[in-house]
């Protein structure tokens, strides 16, 4: 497909003799469609060409000239430099494409040869798998599926919480109360209920939480006790994750969580030793920050057990050599900024070379909170993702019961609508945002929702159906597509690989799910304003193919966001 925006790039490179890449990078889509296809802010170069942006962009009109005959005019306002495009070009190369990539449509290779792990979802385990985790797995997932349509090679990986005091904790409060709980058949709650118990004792009495505390250096030094009874809270821990896992189909290609790195820590601490970079501190051993403004970074506790600090530095050395990442991602609350900037400080002592180390990159997300506050598994004020997802299945159930009781396959339909609205409401917002959790924001089936991009999908499917045939490309008149409503549909599913591209770049889906919204929109007033099925069989033809087109788009990007389309609503 031509790159419109390449092409432009090309001109403004050669008349300016400045970099085409850096051209390339300045040229936006206006938001108002009134100023063009492509605009080019010209005060960008009056430092380097030391004029008026005006000046500036008279002069590229004046100078700017086309081979090819898609250019339908330039114009400039105000320092900027407005291209628009000939109708017929935009219809020709995004129809053609369309046909000959069909679902592969936008999928691009730049990625191929590059290797990105993507440490996302995280749990911790013996602790419900709870709406807190929902931003983690859903934003993870996207971006993985986003970066593997690119052509990167992705290894997501689920960094299980499974070391550290809480099972220090835990082990310490079964010992004393285990017999009063059925940890086998309903594990997590259970095992919650121990913890909360246990926690509210550590809080009375000190030396509860030392022997806590004990526990943990136990299972560290591999105490066989200890040891059985964490494997036995792991396993039934992971039978309990992977339902929700299943009801969001997500899947992971590791599962190595912190305990995996019990036996690697000693080489981080080594290294540290070595270039004595670890200092003693109250008791705790710490690599100081303080010339990079941090706090210092604690590699061991003063009871001589290791810290998250130490389990993820460990984690860098083994991905580094397993995996030997262009990338690697980690997608965590911002909670944990402060944690990932001392860590990422840290790397770059571990004798790894610095493609590694200057490519660590922390994704933060904003939390989920409740109305009346933020969520903790130790004050008991959580609610489960399972009984989300669960809920929002029955809702969509409730209400297809009442508008459409004869479809069938209504449960395996109301999944998709329930999970769907969950994932795609998370999605919607810039990852950054706190979001309070509301259960009509959630499973708002009416607006810019999940539920609404589905409806679309779902109606260019029976457009399809009513038509019952597909035109081929070489039967389409794209004369009969230039009407407003139709140009900019076609327009926007142009933009569907930049849109991706940009996504990627910036590790935000919601890019992604605001276009899907838009796109559906767009579709909505074209099939408004213009009756598809019809007698003008040359008009029927390019409307139904036009219509085919936006169903391909859709699901694409519906499905990298991790939504599964209904065929029928």
């Amino acid at each position: 497909m031509v790159d419109f925006k390449q092409k432009i790039a090309q001109q403004i490179s050669k008349i300016t003799n400045l970099q085409e890449k850096d051209i390339y990078e300045y040229i936006e889509v206006p938001s108002d469609e009134k100023m063009g296809d492509f605009s080019f802010p010209c005060f960008k170069l009056a430092k380097e060409l030391k004029k008026a942006p005006q000046m500036i962009a008279e002069d590229l009109k004046k100078n700017i000239h086309f081979e090819e005959q898609f250019m339908q005019k330039v114009e400039v306002v105000n320092g900027y430099l407005n291209f628009y495009i000939e109708p017929k070009a935009y219809i020709v190369n995004v129809l053609k494409e369309i046909d000959n990539q069909k679902e592969n449509y936008g999928k691009s290779d730049i990625g191929n040869g590059k290797v990105i792990t993507i440490d996302y979802s995280s749990p911790n385990i013996a602790k419900p798998f709870h709406i807190g985790h929902l931003r983690s797995t859903v934003i993870g997932n996207a971006i993985y599926k986003i970066y593997q349509f690119l052509g990167y090679k992705c290894v997501g990986i689920n960094h299980l919480g499974d070391y550290g005091t809480q099972f220090g904790k835990l082990i310490e409060g079964y010992k004393r109360w285990g017999k009063e709980y059925n940890i086998e058949e309903n594990p997590i709650d259970e095992l919650t209920k121990i913890y909360i118990r246990i926690n509210n004792l550590c809080k009375e009495d000190e030396t509860v939480l030392e022997e806590c505390r004990n526990n943990f250096k136990k299972l560290e030094e591999k105490d066989t006790y200890c040891l059985n009874l964490w494997e036995k809270f792991r396993e039934l821990s992971l039978k309990e994750f992977q339902r929700v896992y299943d009801l969001l189909q997500v899947n992971f290609d590791s599962w190595n969580g912190e305990a995996f790195y019990s036996d690697k820590m000693s080489e981080v601490v080594e290294i540290l030793k070595e270039k004595q970079l670890l200092k003693p501190s109250e008791g705790a051993m710490v690599v100081d920050l303080s010339e990079k403004n941090m706090p210092p970074c604690i590699i061991e506790k003063t009871n001589g057990s290791t810290t998250y600090a130490t389990r993820d530095l460990a984690a860098i050395l083994y991905r580094a050599r397993t995996y030997k990442f262009d990338k690697s991602l980690y997608v965590t609350s911002y909670e944990q900024i402060l944690h990932f900037k001392q860590i990422f400080e840290v790397a770059k002592y571990l004798n790894l070379d610095e493609k590694y180390t200057n490519n660590l990159v922390h994704i933060p997300f904003g939390m989920i909170q409740l109305k009346s506050g933020k969520m903790s598994t130790r004050e008991g004020n959580i609610i489960k993702l399972e009984d989300l997802l669960n809920e929002a299945i029955s809702r969509v159930s409730k209400i297809m019961e009442e508008k459409n009781p004869n479809l069938e396959n209504k449960e395996e339909i109301a999944k998709k609508i329930g999970i769907g609205a969950i994932i795609f409401n998370d999605l919607y917002n810039s990852r950054i945002k706190d979001e309070i959790f509301d259960w009509d924001a959630m499973l708002n089936f009416n607006g810019e929702t999940g539920p609404y991009m589905q409806y679309i999908y779902v109606r260019t499917k029976s457009l399809l159906e009513k038509a019952g045939y597909l035109p081929e490309i070489k039967e389409i008149d794209f004369e009969k597509l230039t009407d407003e409503y139709s140009l900019r549909v076609i327009k926007k599913i142009y933009n569907f690989q930049d849109i991706v591209l940009q996504s990627a770049e910036k590790y935000e889906p919601y890019i992604l799910a605001r276009y899907l919204i838009n796109l559906s929109q767009s579709f909505s007033s074209f099939y408004n304003e213009n009756k598809i099925i019809n007698e003008d069989k040359n008009l029927q033809d390019a409307r139904i193919y036009l219509t085919y087109a936006v169903g391909i788009i859709l699901k694409i990007g519906a499905e990298l966001l991790g939504i599964q389309m209904p065929n029928k609503m």
